[in-house]
């Protein structure tokens, strides 16, 4: 229990440090790198039933309750619900693959999940936000370079910044589940015996 506390607490504190320190002109490379969809994956696939979304979605909440209030925000704006609806189709993906999960299974799962939550959020916005065209060339300007308004960093580096974050938080994850069963992360090679 404390340690699914403790991740609630560090995950909410790191998303809401960086997204005020890219607000503040920080670097781009923060936009959107966070450990929250890896989160919703790998909890869904190693933690106890009432641990698999309570963590994920407990931190989303903590964070955007304190991000929401910084930016005179509501949480019940479409954008906003279309990142709980993503994060619960990625742990959805993760109770799919439950009792199977290698991290040869993880990465592509991943990188899966990283494309999902970008369509789902990206259509939403697209389709609920009035400043885009509701055509063809509107939501390729959501899934590319959204609105002037929302920040200098286009869409298509919070997508590339999402995958990156989710694959290495993915395998910070699995690391360290790994190491606290007392193995590593990943397997040695087993030695193949020498011919005489």
């Amino acid at each position: 229990m404390f340690a699914a506390i403790l991740l609630v607490i560090l995950t909410a504190t790191y998303r809401v440090a960086s997204a005020i320190v890219v607000n503040h002109g920080g670097s781009a490379w923060l936009s959107n790198f966070a450990p929250l969809a890896a989160i919703a994956l790998c909890s869904a696939v190693y933690f106890p039933r009432r641990f698999k979304f309570t963590v994920p979605f407990a931190s989303l909440l903590v964070s955007d309750l304190i991000l929401d209030a910084y930016y005179h925000a509501s949480l019940f704006d479409p954008i906003v619900l279309s990142r709980y609806l993503a994060f619960g189709l990625v742990g959805l993906v993760g109770l799919w693959l439950s009792g199977r999960a290698t991290l040869g299974r993880l990465l592509p799962v991943s990188l899966f999940a990283s494309v999902l939550f970008y369509l789902v959020t990206n259509a939403f916005s697209w389709i609920s936000d009035p400043g885009y065209a509701k055509n063809f060339a509107g939501m390729i300007q959501a899934l590319t370079v959204g609105l002037p308004q929302y920040g200098a960093t286009p869409t298509w580096l919070f997508f590339r910044n999402s995958v990156v974050s989710d694959l290495f938080f993915t395998l910070l994850f699995v690391a360290c589940m790994n190491f606290r069963r007392g193995r590593t992360a990943f397997p040695a090679p087993v030695p193949r015996p020498v011919a005489n």
